[in-house]
């Protein structure tokens, strides 16, 4: 019985090709695009889901209060780990950790540039990265200890044998022996790292990190077994003000897997994250399979005339409605898995310019059983789905009717076929708008004048003789050719680093808790920047009071209510020291245009700062590198010239959006020509049965524009119904989306107007073609039976 349906089917694909052919594009192209979601999203929903421990451990977060708002971040005290161990049972493994940043690494005149970080004594017991030498129980129980990847031994050493014991440089000043080598960081990890010093170390330079009201390392846990998360995370609430009476923060736990994917917050409430568009990627997989479906569906029942007879003879001679569904249900499923062979094919041949896209290393591994299943589990849906209906639809003929060449399709029927063209164009123009929209948005970001010019602005780290001699370094950098002007600061402009609510004025309310950002730069910052002084002046090195001088931003004026005349005011930072009001700086964003700009002040301390800033001349960018890279080699020996231009980090805080942007014209691309081929099918087949028709029209005189009004005017009436539907729709999921930029592109009418008018070209493209094909047929030949 299945040989015999399988050699029914193929004839039938050989005796309608062109149907074949349409149903076979189209649903390879939907599986293509469901495949490579499915990949990214499996991808997004693997990380951080590796770790030994994983249902017991977790970051310990802040809600930290303001003034009419709640801030929630993953800094916390640089004490807070080991005092949690130390005083609850709950708490089996606690580590504190700073931020990754880029050192250099040194054997004798051998530098290499390698990204780590200072963590505590349990990092190794927390997460479970593969140690190939050394105990996760003492590996950082040595001040001096330093554990390194595999990779960076063998970069250093070259080679992991015998590495254990011997000694490197740090920075060129100080000297760590290496206590243990770790495999490496899986790429399912959201923390990279090549090496980890101990956080003892750290408190050795960093007496800062001991205060309980100071914040910047981050801290996990992992809970004893049988602990519960949300019971524990209720019990430390308030446990900061028990060290510090004046604490605004309220301690909660993450689950730490669930971090990558559930990361933003608004006022304290967690409003989602990277989830939002693996949900958003995961509907639209489903609309394609769901379009290239409808094109199977339309397609089947409207040429049920063909096989009619087919039907009608099987039932007459005994065949039961079961057998025949199972028939044509046995039909599209084939044609899915052939089509699935052709959605692999193109994968392979597509992923590694995806993989470039979405900056990923995803990989078809058909010898992975989740994904194999999962892959035949789609197939087999979308197979099903598509021939369902018309598999009962041809069922249920009856014999006698059909042997007459009684077969009419019903008013039902008809308007059935039109509400899944309709369905389909909906859900093509609503991507349409989408991808106007997105794309308008970037730009308006990318354009967007910040307050400053980034153009052609590099900064790099201020280390070694850098660090050291600053201002002897920022004069001579600036006699080099090409460099305009340069300077030191504590902060790289692209979102929050270091902020106090330690600012008070005269005349502000004591209860108020208000956050500042806050800046350490050296003389010739703004200048640098090239940012407005809206009252007052720079800093400068002419006046040698200036260490005693401030300058806000207007957010941070009208805060404190300085609007007249802020210049000459005393503010008093700390409680303890007094800052004379110097200048005001117009608003410029320092964190992307999700956020509102905050109150922001500058103080002059460049020996507290840690980057250098410089603009360069435009157009003669390469030549000047070139001269500043001699220049820096040679002043800072043992140190690489590695620098990044401010315009291109800036851009980066728009990276999901950007992938979004490339995604979404790509699928809603593939989702229109999934349509249009559908929609081809449909005016190909109507073309077909109303050939006499035309033939009788055109011999009464119809001109060729009246037939191409004919055939595309129900195609045009189908359409036009979607985008009325479409329009309002895509407006709400949209508007929605538009919510999560602070700074954002009004909703304008003509977005929506030329989404519903490229539609409707490519409608009319697409019917147009079997129009004029059908209006310049011979009417003697349509009639020449009759």
């Amino acid at each position: 019985m299945f040989k015999h349906n399988i050699l029914v089917a193929y004839r039938n694909f050989r005796r309608f090709s062109n149907s074949f052919l349409i149903n076979l594009v189209g649903l390879s192209t939907g599986l293509t695009c469901a495949i490579f979601i499915f990949l990214w999203v499996d991808d997004e929903l693997k990380m951080d889901k590796f770790y030994e421990k994983d249902d017991r451990l977790y970051r310990v977060m802040e809600h930290q209060q303001y003034a009419g708002e709640i801030m929630t971040t993953n800094s916390t005290p640089g004490i807070l780990a080991e005092t949690l161990k130390e005083e609850f049972t709950e708490v089996e493994y606690a580590a504190t950790t700073t931020w990754v940043d880029p050192v250099t690494l040194s054997i004798d005149d051998h530098n290499v540039r390698a990204e780590g970080f200072h963590v505590g004594p349990d990092f190794f017991n927390i997460f479970s990265f593969e140690l190939l030498q050394g105990s996760a129980d003492k590996v950082l129980m040595d001040k001096t200890g330093i554990v390194i990847s595999e990779e960076l031994a063998l970069k250093l050493f070259n080679t992991t044998e015998d590495v254990l014991g011997r000694q490197l440089e740090y920075q060129h000043e100080k000297t760590f022996q290496v206590t243990g080598i770790f495999k490496g960081t899986p790429k399912h990890s959201s923390i990279q790292f090549d090496y980890a010093l101990s956080f003892e170390e750290y408190k050795d330079d960093n007496d800062w990190v001991l205060e309980w009201g100071n914040n910047g390392p981050r801290t996990y846990i992992v809970l004893s077994e049988g602990s519960n998360g949300k019971e524990f995370s209720l019990k430390i609430a308030d446990f900061v003000k028990k060290y510090h009476e004046e604490s605004h923060v309220t301690l909660f736990l993450k689950p730490y897997s669930d971090a990558y994917l559930y990361g933003r917050y608004e006022n304290g409430k967690e409003v989602g994250g990277r989830i939002e568009y693996v949900r958003l990627f995961g509907a639209i997989a489903i609309f394609i399979l769901i379009i290239a479906c409808i094109n199977f569906m339309n397609l089947s029942t409207a040429q049920a005339s063909r096989r009619a007879k087919e039907v009608g003879i099987k039932k007459s001679v005994g065949a039961h409605q079961g057998e025949l569904i199972f028939q044509y249900l046995s039909e599209s499923l084939l044609i899915s898995f052939i089509s699935l062979l052709v959605a692999l094919l193109l994968v392979w041949l597509i992923l590694p310019q995806f993989n470039i896209i979405t900056e990923k290393q995803i990989q078809l591994d058909l010898t992975n059983l989740r994904l194999t299943l999962s892959l035949i589990g789609i197939t087999t849906v979308a197979g099903l789905l598509a021939g369902s209906y018309p598999a009962l639809y041809l069922a249920r003929f009856r014999p006698a009717k059909v042997l007459k060449g009684e077969v009419r399709g019903s008013v039902g029927e008809l308007w059935a076929r039109r509400g899944l063209v309709i369905f389909q164009f909906t859900l093509s123009v609503i991507l349409i708008v989408a991808v106007i929209v997105i794309f308008k948005q970037i730009q308006f970001v990318q354009d967007k004048n910040m307050g400053y010019d980034n153009d052609n602005v590099i900064f790099f780290a201020s280390e070694g003789r850098v660090e050291k001699n600053l201002e002897t370094f920022l004069n001579e950098m600036e006699q080099i050719p090409g460099v305009l002007r340069a300077c030191g600061i504590a902060h790289n402009l692209t979102g929050r680093q270091n902020n106090t609510s330690g600012l008070d004025w005269e005349g502000k309310n004591p209860d108020d808790l208000i956050l500042f950002e806050h800046v350490r730069v050296s003389p010739g910052f703004l200048e640098t920047l090239s940012m407005e002084i809206k009252e007052g002046r720079s800093f400068s090195d002419d006046f040698k009071a200036d260490s005693s001088k401030i300058i806000l931003n207007e957010t941070a004026i009208k805060i404190m209510g300085f609007e007249e005349d802020p210049v000459g005011r005393t503010v008093k930072l700390w409680g303890e020291y007094d800052y004379e009001i110097v200048g005001v700086v117009k608003d410029f964003h320092f964190e992307s245009l999700h956020d509102e700009v905050k109150p922001l002040f500058f103080r002059l301390r460049p020996n507290q700062t840690w980057n250098i800033m410089a603009r360069i001349e435009g157009g003669q960018e390469k030549q000047t590198l070139d001269r500043l890279k001699d220049f820096y080699e040679e002043y800072n020996a043992g140190f690489s010239f590695e620098y990044r231009f401010l315009d291109e980090d800036f851009q980066k805080l728009y990276a999901a959006e950007q992938r979004v942007s490339v995604l979404s014209q790509y699928f809603a691309g593939f989702a229109i020509i999934i349509s249009c081929l559908g929609l081809f099918g449909l005016a190909a087949f109507t073309a077909e049965r109303r050939l006499k028709e035309i033939g009788i029209r055109k011999a009464l005189g119809s001109t060729s524009w009246g037939i191409i009004y004919l055939m595309s005017s129900d195609f045009t009436k189908m359409v036009l119904i979607s985008i009325i539907l479409a329009l309002p729709i895509s407006y709400y999921l949209i508007d929605i989306w538009l919510q999560r930029f602070a700074f954002r592109i009004e909703l304008e009418l003509w977005f929506f107007i030329l989404s519903g008018v490229i539609a409707l070209i490519i409608a009319w493209l697409t019917v147009g073609s079997q129009a004029v094909k059908a209006a310049s047929i011979n009417p003697a030949r349509c009639l020449k039976d009759e």
